[in-house]
């Protein structure tokens, strides 16, 4: 995301009064007690998207991981991973057999960071403001099926309208934070990059123009949770691309540096390892995938999309754009997820230019079919351009499709495929929680992340269905079911499944339990000196 983006005035008004500069804080591992972390994620107010971080719009890896940091939820994911443990509440349950009510009793004590009293009625103000602002980013959705909530005292009871066995992984994600109703109003966005909680650090940003450049996370004394601080204080720096990221880890700027690395940098340092610098491999649950706008003329006949995955080939893409930080993806739901099948390979088999060409002529679809492929060039990394030229080339070497690509930065790729512009495009996804719930619904169900005009009455019968069990092994068929109706309509296409990794430099701990499977950044992990 190294650009300037356009924003109307009355926005960088909005943001003026809460952008607190910190040019003094304590700089990386030569100077001061600062961890400091490198990403290429970018935090850009825009005109389409002016509340970055606002716990009721954020719905992406970047933002969800400054929210993690400074915003409380009742529940959070544990050290390993498994079912969520309490964090602002002291305990949480089922209270009935069917999983419709979820009660939680909060911890005594708890406070924001200025010192007031959270109540379970501020548990109950920050459920129900994002359901009422109702973002058109999707993150409401995660909240669709709660049909009312008391708040008593100390308690907060949680009804639902459908049975949802994956509830507690629900509020443990940021769009469940909790907020006060001083910062925080009840049917509004909060506008900039102010964020204020009662997670494990307060913060500060520094931006430059639109963007913020860093943000200081200092622990926060008010806090009372689950979670452990190894540290005083961490900085998160943004860097514009991952060579300049790299660099600065060489160079002792930075201590440790995440996402996006590319896969050459991870590549030279697995095979040329740099002096005090090591790299740490951790399994992801990330995935790619095309989405289609399927209203678009252009590709609204699903013959056009399937005969796009017949003859697209996924190892290809994944071996040399990629190398060994990825592999072939045949299903949404990836293959370290219980219930995965390989829907799409069983449907269309190897790549197959006459099978794809059957499809189309079956149909009557004239060729060469012309499409724009779509993709964000600052947000998943480097990669990203290469793995759209290859899809390029596969598709256009049929002489089945004529096919160009166009990469947009994503402070206005993501609102312009939301609106619909886009017939194709690119997108990535790191799970909420790590249940096959979580690879189905925010895709095909009502209100969804995509906006996707597609719609499956069979699919939007079957996710509250598999959402009753809490054995979720007892919900396989139905996710099979699921993914064989995605590999015949075609909806979206996935691509390709990753690993993830972490450079950081020698003598700072805990780094190996920085990013959870689900690629959620736990900075309270990271120390230094020795464990």
């Amino acid at each position: 995301m190294n650009r300037k983006t356009l924003v109307l005035p009355a926005v960088v008004g909005l943001l003026a009064p809460v952008l607190v500069a910190c040019g003094g804080t304590d700089g990386g591992s030569g100077g001061g007690d600062a961890i400091v972390v490198g990403t290429t994620d970018q935090f850009t107010a825009t005109a389409d998207a002016p509340a970055p971080l606002d716990p009721a719009y954020a719905y992406d890896t970047g933002a969800w991981n400054v929210l993690r940091q400074t915003v409380q939820t009742l529940m959070h994911a544990p050290l390993g991973g498994g079912e969520p443990v309490p964090d602002a509440a002291e305990s949480c349950a089922f209270t009935d057999t069917a999983s419709e009510s979820y009660r939680c009793k909060l911890r005594s004590g708890l406070q924001f960071a200025d010192g007031t009293a959270i109540t379970a009625d501020d548990v109950k103000f920050s459920v129900e403001r994002v359901r009422d602002i109702n973002s058109d980013n999707g993150t409401a959705g995660l909240l669709a099926n709660i049909d009312t909530i008391e708040a008593n005292s100390d308690e907060v009871v949680f009804h639902l309208s459908t049975p949802d066995a994956t509830f507690p992984y629900k509020l443990s994600t940021p769009a469940a934070g909790i907020v006060s109703k001083k910062n925080y109003e009840g049917k509004k966005l909060r506008a900039g990059f102010q964020v204020d909680g009662s997670g494990p650090y307060t913060m500060k940003t520094e931006t430059k123009g639109e963007n913020i450049s860093r943000v200081v996370f200092t622990k926060n004394p008010k806090y009372q949770g689950d979670v452990k601080l190894h540290n005083d204080k961490v900085e998160l720096r943004s860097f514009p691309d991952a060579g300049s990221m790299g660099k600065a880890l060489e160079d002792g700027d930075i201590d440790i540096m995440t996402r996006a690395m590319s896969p050459e940098q991870i590549k030279d340092l697995s095979e040329n390892p740099k002096k005090n610098i090591e790299l740490t491999e951790m399994p992801g649950l990330e995935i790619r995938y095309l989405g289609f706008n399927t209203n678009d003329p252009s590709v609204k006949d699903k013959a056009v999309r399937q005969a796009m995955a017949a003859v697209v080939d996924r190892g290809h893409i994944a071996g040399q754009v990629y190398g060994s930080t990825a592999e072939p993806l045949y299903s949404l739901i990836p293959t370290s997820i219980a219930a995965h099948t390989n829907s799409f390979y069983n449907k269309y088999g190897e790549p197959s230019r006459r099978k794809a060409a059957e499809i189309l002529s079956d149909a009557d679809i004239t060729t060469p079919v012309k499409l724009k492929l779509h993709y964000t060039t600052d947000h998943y990394g480097a990669g990203t351009a290469k793995e759209f030229e290859a899809l390029k080339n596969q598709l256009n070497a049929t002489k089945l499709f004529d096919v160009s690509v166009e990469g947009t930065e994503w402070a206005k790729f993501r609102p312009a495929q939301k609106r619909g512009d886009y017939a194709v495009y690119g997108l990535g996804w790191f799970p909420d929680f790590p249940d096959p719930d979580n690879y189905i619904a925010p895709f095909l169900d009502k209100g969804n992340f995509l906006n996707t005009p597609y719609v499956s009455t069979v699919v939007r019968d079957l996710i509250p269905q598999s959402r009753r069990s809490a054995d979720r092994t007892a919900a396989s068929k139905a996710f099979t079911q699921m993914q064989d109706i995605v590999a015949t309509d075609v909806p979206v296409l996935p691509l390709w499944q990753g690993k993830q990794y972490v450079a950081a430099r020698v003598g700072v701990t805990g780094v190996e339990r920085v990013l959870n499977s689900s690629s959620d950044l736990q900075l309270w992990e990271l120390g230094r000196g020795t464990e």
